[in-house]
């Protein structure tokens, strides 16, 4: 039987009626009214089973469901349902319903209902064995349900398939490389090779080298005539990264490339006919930089065929609670520890943090997480420092618009500020009320009554 049950009813006496059905079999039932709050903790990830109450044959099911599905939980769910209505039952199995249920049941129509689901087929263990981070992927390892990123996705489809050159766009850790490995992948040029250049790594000479090739002796330590990346990546892509770092004289030679298909080795006087598809990316505005004149426009012209704009991760809160989630279940199994979860405060603080790294950020804390907390649910205290006290940015709908609004706004965010102030300056003396009243220049009675009054307790 599951130990961690969530009940999530519309109707408010239904959850607890399941409750009551559940009480012999020594769950840890939790219960809660379709709301935001239900949604969290559904993909705080730590519950095993999910059971979804629906009186009528409304929407709520049918979303609480989708959420589900498309944060990839590993709950299963029954539904309940008191509407005679079989499309309903057909609908909610394909939003990822595991069972189905007329309301009213008994307590043992429940009971077996939940050991069905928790006793999966053969098939769908060899599945989870074989995938493991099964129902993640959201489209070719990128996880998003937001508009922005599903424009993505379908971006990728429509112009993989074409020769299209393609400029890829986003702060770093956004995940641009796996743009280009999409494109790649679902391209014609799929059996041929994706070759990558770094623009970063390389001196300019040594890029020229790189990307043209070289002959012997053309320059000093030319030893040996060298086929550059262009030549090699003939028939398939050649994958460009931070392209804005390339030198001037490097821009005028790849432009020559691109319009006349013919490369030349740097110390050559043969040019070689080629056949490439160019992706490139950048974290830079490649458009500033031709109006500063350190881009050429004829090539940013020539390259900005068909943008693709990757969001950064502040703007995609909503994705934040499937990446964590998914994150957390992949370093968990590498780990073998069972994964369980987020609480709610802690994913409210990574939903309201900056994320400067973006999804690289986001997997490497999680990563983290993963291996000094392996096993426990992540509380807020777990997080680091400037995930754990992160304050949340105002969006121009959320700017008080009265003086009365503006004034209790204040009230929270200083009250919130000092509720931070405190807890450091408990957690630097180890928790020692005299020591941290002397270290931030307060005297103890003083100190003491603030702690009180923003509810916090000298042991936590």
């Amino acid at each position: 039987m599951s130990r961690r049950i969530l009940i999530v009813a519309g109707d408010a006496a239904l959850a607890p009626n399941c409750a009551r059905m559940l009480e012999s079999e020594g769950c840890d039932i939790v219960c809660r009214e379709y709301s935001a709050a239900a949604v969290q903790d559904a993909l705080a990830g730590d519950f095993e089973a999910i059971v979804i109450g629906e009186t009528t044959c409304g929407p709520d099911a049918l979303d609480f469901l989708r959420r589900i599905r498309d944060a990839a939980l590993p709950a299963r769910t029954i539904v309940l349902s008191a509407a005679p209505n079989v499309e309903f039952a057909v609908a909610a199995m394909k939003e990822g319903a595991s069972d189905y249920l007329r309301e009213p049941c008994s307590a043992e129509e429940l009971r077996s209902a939940l050991r069905r689901i928790e006793s999966p087929s053969p098939a769908a263990s060899a599945a989870n064995e074989a995938e493991p981070i099964a129902g993640c992927h959201a489209f070719e390892g990128m996880l998003g349900k937001c508009a922005a990123m599903r424009e993505v996705f379908a971006m990728i489809e429509r112009i993989a398939p074409t020769e299209s050159t393609v400029l890829v766009t986003g702060e770093s850790g956004t995940g641009k490389e796996m743009v280009v490995r999409a494109i790649h992948r679902h391209s014609r040029r799929r059996e041929y090779p994706l070759l990558a250049c770094d623009c970063t790594a390389l001196a300019p000479t040594l890029l020229e080298s790189e990307l043209f090739g070289h002959v012997k002796g053309s320059f000093s330590g030319a030893i040996a005539t060298k086929q550059g990346l262009i030549e090699v990546a003939h028939q398939g892509t050649l994958f460009l990264d931070e392209v804005a770092n390339l030198s001037q004289e490097t821009q005028g030679k790849l432009l020559r490339v691109l319009e006349s298909r013919r490369v030349r080795k740097v110390g050559d006087t043969a040019e070689h006919a080629v056949d490439i598809r160019l992706i490139v990316t950048t974290n830079r505005s490649l458009a500033e930089m031709v109006k500063a004149g350190a881009f050429r426009a004829d090539l940013y012209y020539r390259l900005n065929v068909v943008p693709i704009v990757l969001p950064p991760l502040r703007e995609r809160p909503g994705d934040i609670p499937l990446l964590a989630a998914c994150f957390l279940r992949q370093f968990s199994r590498q780990m073998e520890v069972k994964a369980k979860g987020f609480s709610r405060e802690a994913m409210h603080r990574m939903e309201v943090y900056a994320w400067p790294g973006n999804v690289r950020e986001l997997r490497n804390i999680v990563e983290r997480l993963s291996v000094l907390y392996g096993g426990m649910r992540i509380e807020r205290e777990h997080l680091p420092w400037d995930v754990r006290d992160a304050a949340p940015c105002l969006s121009p709908a959320e700017i008080p618009r009265t003086w009365e609004e503006f004034k209790r706004l204040k009230c929270q965010v200083v009250e919130d500020l000092e509720r931070r102030f405190l807890s450091a300056a408990m957690n630097r003396c180890a928790h020692n009320v005299t020591q941290a009243a002397e270290y931030v220049g307060m005297q103890r009675p003083n100190f003491h009554a603030l702690l009180r009054s923003r509810g916090l307790k000298p042991e936590k």
